[in-house]
């Protein structure tokens, strides 16, 4: 499957928002990462030499099947092809410099490996991407628990947003946020992330 932009959105989940020490958004918060950062079930989160607190995200991702400008909300969900499980693996030390210098989040975000996702399952075997739980542990730990319905911004709501300003396009991923819980990954850790329906993710982190 061709992946041509992986579009993250931050900030979606109100309980995470609270553990981050955040303001609600008015408007989806979006950042990208790049397609190089792009691993699958069972490959290896590498950590690079240097880099301090790692975090595990876990997220419902989209994956779009028809591209398109301007998308209506009644029509957002038809774009979508694929679902899948996501991690949105972020450089927390590195994030938090940042936003502090108000400077973007791309090197936090967007090192290699930091976006495990599972094999993507057609959309239409999930009727309702509003009702989805989200599990994620670390080493048979639960660290995050959530539903869907906690959404501030909902799928449809954030593909017709995003199309606004960026086409989407064959492949692309939208990462939809993850819910309160965010922690830690250390090298030799096993972080597992599942979605209701839609699959688990399993990937072991390692030092670079």
């Amino acid at each position: 499957m061709r992946c041509v932009k992986i579009v993250c959105v931050g900030q979606n989940y109100r309980e995470h928002i609270r553990e981050m020490s955040s303001d609600e958004p008015a408007e989806p918060v979006l950042f990208l990462k790049p397609p190089t950062s792009l691993i699958g079930d069972g490959e290896a989160i590498l950590i690079p030499e240097g880099i301090g607190t790692v975090h595990h995200e876990v997220e419902l991702a989209l994956v779009i099947g028809t591209g398109g400008r301007d998308v209506p909300e009644e029509e957002a969900l038809s774009h979508v092809s694929h679902l899948a499980v996501f991690n949105d693996v972020t450089a927390r030390d590195v994030q938090t410099a940042a936003r502090k210098a108000g400077l973007p989040w791309a090197l936090a975000k967007g090192m290699d490996t930091f976006a495990p996702m599972s094999g993507p399952i057609p959309s239409d075997r999930v009727p309702d991407l509003r009702s989805l739980d989200l599990e994620l542990r670390v080493n048979g730990e639960l660290r995050q628990k959530g539903n869907t319905a906690q959404m501030i911004f909902p799928p449809e709501r954030l593909i017709s947003y995003i199309s606004r300003f960026m086409t989407l396009e064959e492949g692309d991923i939208i990462a939809t946020g993850t819910p309160s819980g965010v922690g830690p990954l250390r090298p030799g850790d096993i972080v597992e992330a599942a979605v209701a329906g839609v699959g688990t993710l399993r990937n072991p982190v390692q030092r670079r």
